[in-house]
């Protein structure tokens, strides 16, 4: 342990990697920078570079995956964010590290960069984080809203999934991975009235979403507004819309495709939205695993589905 602690290069990289990840969530979590370019792709690199400038790689890189694991548990003891959302960050963030330190290795190679030491030259890539930040905050500051849909087919009438669906006194069945490791889980819905403007609340572990009806066929379509939703954490995500389709298939059956509009801080979008859309199909797949075994328990098995009045 002494010989470890003895060594600069490993001290340094740990002293760097927490003041620089800490002080970006720190103007991150004021509102000072986005959820953008600046933060997910131009921090970690100028951490890399800042790291791979030490003079003993090995011991830096050691230093480094110590200062990243002190950074990400107090995230997560101090529940400024979700095991989810820690995940979800990991391989960019890692990635793009390894990457900065790799610059600094060609450029050292090339002998455009020495080894160094001094904490004053090794902040000097962490300037060029603060001068983007605020640019990327003006120009990427407008969300994005992305619609996201699911579909399955139920072998019951349109009428009868409708009636299950449009009000849920208890959901409890297995829970996808994601749900399983931090992701809300949906608890119960409650529609209050039955009409165009009627207000369905949906509660959560940690939070509710409240809608309003904008549009209601019996059987056929249930489309709303979401008003208000208070979910833990997650400032970066918003939800607009949630529409329920309901279609008679030709053999009886009932074609559900659910829609889910939501608006989203993140960026780069290319890395972000494969991942939101996982997160919100596992929401999907929950509520529909539980409308199949809402719908099993009240139809008695081998009975004939009722077609739409």
């Amino acid at each position: 342990m002494k010989t470890i602690l003895s060594d600069k290069s490993f001290r340094l990289a740990i002293i760097i990697s927490l003041t620089f990840l800490f002080t970006g969530f720190l103007l991150l979590h004021f509102h000072l920078i986005a959820y953008g370019w600046a933060f997910f792709i131009l921090l970690p690199i100028v951490t890399g570079i800042a790291i791979g400038a030490l003079p003993s790689i090995k011991w830096a890189y050691r230093g480094l995956a110590v200062g990243l694991a002190i950074f990400l548990m107090l995230l997560l003891v101090g529940q400024l964010e979700g095991l989810i959302c820690v995940l979800m960050a990991l391989p960019i963030i890692v990635s793009l590290l390894f990457l900065g330190s790799v610059i600094s290795l060609l450029l050292k190679r090339f002998e455009q960069l020495r080894d160094s030491t001094n904490l004053n030259t090794l902040a000097l890539p962490f300037f060029l984080f603060l001068l983007f930040a605020p640019v990327d905050k003006k120009l990427n500051s407008a969300p994005e809203t992305i619609a996201v849909s699911s579909v399955v087919v139920l072998p019951y009438s349109p009428a009868q999934v409708y009636e299950q669906i449009k009000s849920v006194d208890t959901l409890n069945t297995h829970k996808p991975f994601l749900l399983r490791i931090g992701l809300p889980v949906p608890q119960k819905c409650v529609l209050e009235r039955e009409q165009i403007g009627g207000l369905r609340t949906c509660y959560f572990e940690g939070g509710k979403i409240v809608e309003r009806i904008t549009a209601l066929q019996q059987g056929k379509l249930l489309k709303m507004d979401v008003i208000s939703y208070q979910l833990t954490g997650r400032k970066w995500l918003g939800f607009r819309e949630a529409i329920y389709l309901f279609e008679l298939t030709a053999t009886g059956k009932t074609k559900l495709i659910r829609t889910t509009t939501y608006t989203s801080e993140l960026k780069p979008r290319a890395y972000w939205e494969p991942l939101e859309q996982i997160a919100i199909e596992q929401e999907h797949q929950y509520v529909f695993d539980n409308l199949a075994q809402d719908l099993a328990a009240a139809y008695r098995r081998g009975s004939q589905p009722q077609a739409p009045k």
